[in-house]
């Protein structure tokens, strides 16, 4: 019973599993949207009856699962697995099936339905493309007037929009095309096609455009003709209205305006005959575009302009011819009589300008103001002899006017009122020049008896044996002055020529050269007194304002001297006082310096002289004394930065040993004593060469206490038995530590461990403390020169190692963002991996040469190290893989550590396992995470099963339950 279930479930599994890959067979075959549309149409109709099979084939699976059911119930346990392992296979297989009908149906129908809606629009697009070329193919016709052309342009202008709204339609039709042809590859949607569409459109929508820029045209060249016209109009109708303004009586204009009206018009019109000429060539250009009967309105339009505008140029003509006549015969009495009056007000004007120049005006006068007060009396006598003729003319012009028929009487008495006029100008200008002869005399001799009475006092002045400076200053300057009003008085030759005559003039002008002479002799006198006078106070004052404060400041260095005389009880003290000294040094140096500069006014006076030396020789003095003094402040400075510096290097030093032997000291073990002694022999070699920098010090230090304070002498002295001190209690730490290791060594290991004492330390009796046992002197020695090179081996690697973990934790610590830093990250890690064949070729030394030096714990440390650098190394390089390939590498890593680390060691494996294992755990959980996601999907998602919508860049928007 139980193997006849079997058998029914395998064979239903059988006839299910043939049944779903004969239908992936026919949906394989149908699966193909290119061709014609008839095809397309036939693999739809296919995908349909395939989908209606889907009922069959969920029949199929419910009775593998009723099958599979009772199997399960009856059969032992190891076959269940083979049976649930069935089940799943044919479970996956349907699943299969079903999608591929889903989609593979709906794909088909998808394009079906896209093509139906392309076709659909094609026919629209062409059907408007046959309407729009019926429209646009017959000629434009000629309108009447400008109001029909711009219904006519109006018209084209919204055809025009039409086809440019189109072209939104034409781009998305041409891009369903594309996207139909790269799914159905079909000829009629390829490009050929979308292109003839586009040059039917591009057809149309270029004779729209030029439909209406001729259009525009023709409107744009009536409109501007009708705005000419109607400003023609205006312009005829102003002009008019002047013209009828200037042939009316109602104004009461002059001739003269009226003609000067007429002559503006006259020029308006000339200018009219050149806007109609171009308001015809603007009409014969709209005729052509205009039917017959509006041409011959246009005509008559403008014939109308033209015969207004003769008429109104005829008008103007004859108006002109009669305001002429009148003009001519009023002319002449006009400008006889403007030119009469006119002679009579420049008269006037002149005479009242000469007698406004001859006002006196009011107070005493100055010998410039009479001399500019003659001088125009003069020039205003000779302008009246001028305008005498002026008078007569006047009198000729007054007898032409008596023969015009007007009424001269005003124009006569203008012509009496002149001449009136001119006599008294003539008169007051003459006494005013006899009155300014006499007050000039007066004056010009004023300077010249000034002089006589002061010449006396000067010279009862100089003859005085200590006169004053102020008053010779007061003589000086009244000197001056008289040569100034002499020079001037000989300067004005021509004037008092003019004025007293020559011979007087002469007389007058030898008095005073005989005077300028006699003021330059007292003036000289005055200016030799005045000399003497200046040089002696100058000198006086000079000396005592420069040798007083030279005084002060000598003094003042001295006191500072006095003071920097005490010693200082420390170095800083020293260097303080060193710098004060100098400062003291460019005080005394600027001093010398004023000093030469008042030395250069002392000349004759014996005291002055005797002073000035005597202020140099202190300052010498005091120069040399402070010159020693900086040289003793300077070598003292320098012997205790000496001291100084070498006191330190030996104290660093002392500290430095002193923690290198207390590490030596903190050691455990046999093999960590032997070690440490190598480290202790090498540290005792560099003694006896400090023992000789420690007697220099002592020596250096006495030189700065031979001439220090007694303060800084104890301070020294302090220093340097505290660093004996510590030497002392270094050297016997030292000693006492190497004998301890020596006696506790035993004797049978001896032959095994290297030679404590090197040969430089055997060489210096005074460190060597103890001989070795010369019965194993041969033995030490071999065994000192391989323990030498296994030491050079194992610091060698361990720098080696030292660096190559800094690059790495460098490395690990940056974090690139962009793909140019990771590339860097990869190759900087790449780099270090290829370093590690080198390195592993240095351990590998270090290990044959192990069984002859001994094991010891510093090996093992390394041997831990190196391995935990290779393995971050290689997490760093396989960051990239998956956790899986992650989790095995680390575990692979694990077993290769644990292999090589040699057994027993309970600690290595101890920090092994805590670095990796808690890694390898995450990654595990992780792992299984990852596989229980898609059991948490409980519910069957249409969304996430049918995803072929997402392998397409135009999809239909569809809201609402599936279209199968």
């Amino acid at each position: 019973m139980t193997q006849q279930l079997q058998d029914e479930f395998d064979s239903s599994v059988e006839n299910a599993e043939a049944w779903m890959k004969a239908i992936q067979e026919r949906l394989r075959i149908n699966d193909n949207t290119k061709g014609p549309r008839s095809a397309l149409e036939a693999r739809l109709r296919e995908t349909e009856k395939i989908r209606a099979l889907e009922p069959e084939g969920s029949l199929k699976m419910d009775l593998i699962l009723v099958k599979a059911d009772a199997a399960l119930r009856s059969i032992s346990e190891d076959k269940k697995h083979e049976v649930l392992s069935k089940l799943k296979d044919i479970k996956a297989l349907w699943e299969e099936t079903a999608i591929y009908i889903t989609h593979c149906h709906s794909r088909i129908e998808w394009v079906w339905l896209h093509w139906s809606e392309y076709l659909k629009a094609q026919n629209e697009f062409y059907t408007w493309i046959h309407n729009m070329r019926v429209t646009l193919e017959p000629d434009i016709e000629l309108q009447l007037s400008l109001k029909e052309k711009q219904w006519q342009l109006s018209h084209a202008q919204v055809l025009q929009n039409d086809v440019l709204n189109q072209s939104v339609l034409l781009e998305r039709l041409l891009e369903e095309a594309a996207s139909l042809f790269s799914r159905i590859g079909d000829p009629s949607v390829d490009e050929d096609a979308q292109k003839k569409m586009r040059v039917e459109y591009e057809g149309i929508r270029q004779e729209a455009q030029n439909r209406v820029k001729l259009l525009e045209t023709i409107t744009k060249e009536h409109e501007q003709y009708s705005a000419s016209v109607n400003q023609f109009q205006s312009w005829l109708n102003g002009v008019t209205e002047k013209l009828n303004c200037c042939i009316g009586g109602a104004t009461k204009s002059s001739a003269e305006d009226k003609l000067k009206a007429l002559k503006k018009i006259a020029k308006d019109i000339r200018s009219g005959g050149n806007k109609w000429k171009h308001l015809e060539n603007q009409c014969a250009e709209v005729i052509q575009n205009t039917s017959p009967l509006g041409s011959a309105r246009l005509k008559d339009e403008l014939e109308e302009l033209r015969k207004a505008l003769e008429k109104l140029k005829l008008l103007s003509s004859e108006e002109e011819e009669r305001l002429l006549k009148i003009q001519q015969s009023e002319s002449a009495y006009e400008s006889q009589a403007r030119q009469l009056e006119a002679d009579i007000q420049q008269l006037r004007k002149d005479l009242q300008r000469l007698e406004n120049d001859l006002d006196p005006g009011e107070g005493e006068k100055t010998e410039d103001e009479f001399v500019t007060l003659w001088k125009k009396c003069n020039a205003t006598r000779a302008a009246l002899a001028a305008e005498e003729s002026k008078i007569e003319r006047l009198k000729a012009q007054l007898k032409e006017l008596l023969r015009f028929s007007q009424d001269v009487q005003p124009h006569a008495e203008s012509v009496v009122s002149a001449i009136q006029q001119y006599q008294s100008v003539r008169s007051k200008t003459s006494k005013m020049s006899t009155d300014a002869e006499a007050q000039l005399w007066i004056l010009i001799q004023n300077p010249l008896q000034s002089f006589e009475q002061w010449k006396p006092s000067v010279q009862m002045l100089l003859e005085t044996p200590e006169p004053q400076l102020d008053h010779i200053e007061a003589a000086l300057a009244e000197s001056s002055q008289f040569k100034e009003k002499l020079m001037t008085v000989q300067l004005k030759k021509d004037m008092l020529n003019n004025v007293l005559g020559e011979e007087k003039a002469e007389s007058f002008l030898q008095e005073v050269a005989e005077a300028s002479k006699e003021r330059e002799i007292l003036h000289k006198s005055l200016l030799q007194s005045k000399s003497k006078l200046q040089n002696m106070m100058l000198q006086h004052m000079n000396f005592d304002a420069g040798f007083a404060p030279l005084q002060k400041k000598l003094s003042a260095i001295k006191a500072k001297l006095d003071l920097e005389k005490e010693s200082r009880p420390d170095l800083l003290g020293r260097k303080t006082q060193l710098q004060r000294l100098q400062m003291i040094q460019d005080d005394l140096a600027e001093l010398a310096i004023h000093m030469e500069e008042v030395e250069k006014l002392v000349q004759s006076n014996t005291t002055h002289r005797h002073e000035m030396n005597q202020l140099s020789s202190d300052s010498q003095a005091l120069k040399r004394s402070l010159e020693m003094m900086i040289q003793q402040s300077e070598d003292h400075v320098q012997k205790h930065w000496a001291y100084n510096d070498k006191l330190s290097d030996l104290q660093q030093w002392i500290s430095v040993t002193r923690e290198k032997i207390d590490s030596c000291q903190g050691a455990d073990g046999e093999q960590s004593t032997e070690g440490r002694l190598e480290d202790l022999e090498r540290l005792l070699a560099e003694f006896p060469d400090k023992e000789i920098q420690l007697h220099l010090v002592e020596a250096r230090g006495q030189l700065v206490m031979d001439n220090s304070s007694p303060e800084e002498t104890a301070h020294v002295q302090g220093e340097l038995d505290q660093l004996k001190e510590s030497w002392k209690s270094l050297k016997e730490m030292a000693t006492g530590l190497l004998r301890k290791w020596q006696l506790n060594r035993p004797v049978a290991d001896r032959k095994k461990k290297r030679a404590f004492v090197d040969s430089r330390w055997t060489s210096r009796p005074a460190f060597h403390l103890f001989d070795v046992d010369p019965n194993h002197k041969q033995e030490k020695m071999g065994e000192g020169q391989s323990t030498s090179s296994h030491l050079k081996l194992l610091h060698d690697f361990e720098e080696w190692l030292r660096g190559e973990n800094t690059k790495l934790t460098k490395i690990l610590a940056g974090t690139p963002s962009s793909t140019e830093e990771i590339k860097a990250h990869q190759s900087k890690l790449e780099e270090l991996q290829s370093h590690v064949p080198h390195g592993q070729h240095l351990f590998e030394d270090l290990l044959h040469l192990h069984p002859v030096v001994g094991s010891s714990e510093d090996l093992e440390e390394l041997r831990y190290r190196w391995m935990l650098y290779k393995s971050k190394l290689r997490e760093a390089l396989s960051s990239r893989v998956d956790p899986a390939q992650q989790c095995v590498f680390l575990s692979c890593s694990l077993v290769c550590v644990l292999q090589e680390r040699s057994g027993g060691v309970c600690s290595y494996l101890h920090r092994v396992c805590r670095a990796a294992l808690p890694l390898q755990l995450l990654l595990l959980l992780l792992l299984l995470l990852a596989f229980l996601l898609p059991l948490a999907e409980e519910t069957h998602s249409c969304t996430l099963a049918n995803n072929f919508a997402r392998s397409f860049k135009l999809m239909l928007r569809y809201e609402g339950p599936p279209p199968t």
